[in-house]
């Protein structure tokens, strides 16, 4: 549940590319492409940029829940790279969405980003996440953007809003460090894992990711990625995360107990997966995460 927009992309050498994404969109995408059966609620224009968007959900086998175009316009989100790859970003955002009931047969909601950040859109989604939240797994990705939330109180209250809908919890180091600038992020992972969330998984670029439950950590190591660019990486990890989850049954309500328990080899498994989600897309231009065949093959070398 969330937003789907047109990245447009400016790279050094002074091109410029448009790429279907937005977090919530990138991640449905991702989720239909590992193999799992997934729905979209979201808003676009009447526009060519909407018909894209949701043309290419339907290419994908990606449900779309609710009637689509119901905006003034198809946001935007203008990404920059460095030359490095990385994007730093700049919005034209609308976003609203009617209430919509939960899709029949769900076992999970994720939603995050924009979606949760900027009204009217942001308090339907978080009302449908404490309504749906004791019948299904709720996941959430901050995925902060300063440059939208002048208000850093306000953002930090609404992110502390939505980790406590969440049942897992996955956001970068540069989000910690814009939230909680001088704490370490195990710290405040502490705090959520204490007030009811069961898993947070931290994404940490070169220094690879980390991931906790309230009984066990473990340390992943940067993979080796020849970088295209980062657009959407974020995005791929959270794919690859909740499909590892699914396969593993852990992505539901009722597997909560199981999910608490986890030892170490296994939560390792679950992180090993969706960085390797993350780093093939790394290594593709746009938001273009693999599929169940692609991660396949990498995880067999």
């Amino acid at each position: 549940m969330g937003e789907a927009l047109i990245d447009v992309v400016r790279r050094t050498d002074g091109s410029v590319s448009d790429h279907l994404g937005g977090s919530p969109f990138n991640v449905a995408v991702g989720l239909a492409r590992l193999g799992s059966e997934v729905g979209l609620a979201t808003r676009v224009g009447p526009d060519e940029h909407g018909r894209s968007l949701v043309a290419h959900l339907r290419a994908e086998g990606v449900e779309l829940l609710g009637e689509a175009e119901g905006l003034a316009r198809t946001s935007t989100a203008t990404a920059t790279l460095d030359a490095e790859g990385v994007a730093s970003y700049e919005f034209d955002l609308d976003w609203d969405l009617p209430e919509l009931p939960l899709a029949a047969g769900s076992t999970a909601l994720h939603t995050g980003s924009l979606g949760v950040t900027i009204e009217p859109g942001a308090s339907t989604v978080l009302r449908t996440m404490a309504a749906v939240r004791e019948r299904v797994l709720v996941s959430y990705d901050p995925n902060a953007r300063p440059k939208l939330t002048p208000d850093h109180g306000a953002l930090v209250r609404r992110v502390e809003e939505a980790v406590a809908l969440a049942h897992v919890v996955k956001a970068s180091e540069e989000d910690f460090e814009f939230l909680y600038p001088g704490t370490d992020f195990r710290e405040v992972a502490a705090r959520w894992l204490q007030g009811g969330t069961e898993l947070v998984v931290v994404t940490r670029g070169g220094d690879g990711a980390w991931a906790s439950t309230s009984g066990v950590r473990v340390d992943l190591p940067a993979l080796p990625t020849d970088v295209v660019d980062t657009v959407g990486a974020g995005d791929a990890f959270m794919s690859g995360l909740l499909d590892a989850l699914r396969r593993a049954d852990l992505l539901s309500v009722d597997s909560l107990d199981r999910l608490r328990s986890l030892d170490e080899p296994t939560l390792r498994r679950l992180a090993l997966e969706a960085a390797t989600v993350a780093s093939i897309t790394c290594e593709r231009a746009g938001a273009n995460p693999p599929t169940r065949a692609e991660l396949e093959a990498r995880l067999a070398r």
